[in-house]
């Protein structure tokens, strides 16, 4: 489980790169389509669907990320019981497009969007090969 505070200031991002909530149906059809190739086509984690009982909830909050006009990355969070706890997980961006750093521009969009409905704090469960990268981000 790794954790993080919530940073008092804003990280710039590169123009190019971008974060936003889903909007639409469009976009989350192509928020699903990505997790599902990462997690269940790449990775193999999940043997049909990723998606569960978190995606149909009204608290959680869909992010996709775009490089230029192309969504090309996706996360989901959602507040926890815990007053001020959310979690951040789904975390995905299509390999084509991980040189771009949108996978920690996801993240820090995820921790301020928490951040600005009432978090103090996000947890994640990452796998063991991205903990150097949450590191690298400030995560502990």
């Amino acid at each position: 489980m790794a954790t993080t505070s919530f940073p008092s200031s804003r990280a710039h991002s590169p123009a190019a790169v971008r974060c936003r909530i889903a909007l639409d149906a469009r976009d989350l059809a192509v928020h699903h389509a990505i997790r599902h190739l990462v997690f269940v086509e790449l990775q193999r984690i999940f043997t049909a669907d990723d998606r569960d009982a978190r995606d149909g909830a009204v608290s959680t909050v869909r992010v996709v990320g775009l490089i230029g006009e192309r969504i090309a990355g996706a996360v989901r969070l959602y507040p926890l019981e815990q007053d001020g706890l959310w979690q951040g997980d789904r975390l995905a961006v299509l390999p084509e497009y991980r040189v771009h750093r949108l996978g920690a521009e996801l993240v820090r969009f995820a921790v301020r969007t928490a951040g600005e409905r009432g978090g103090h704090e996000m947890v994640a469960q990452i796998q063991p090969a991205n903990v150097r990268f949450f590191e690298q981000l400030g995560w502990r």
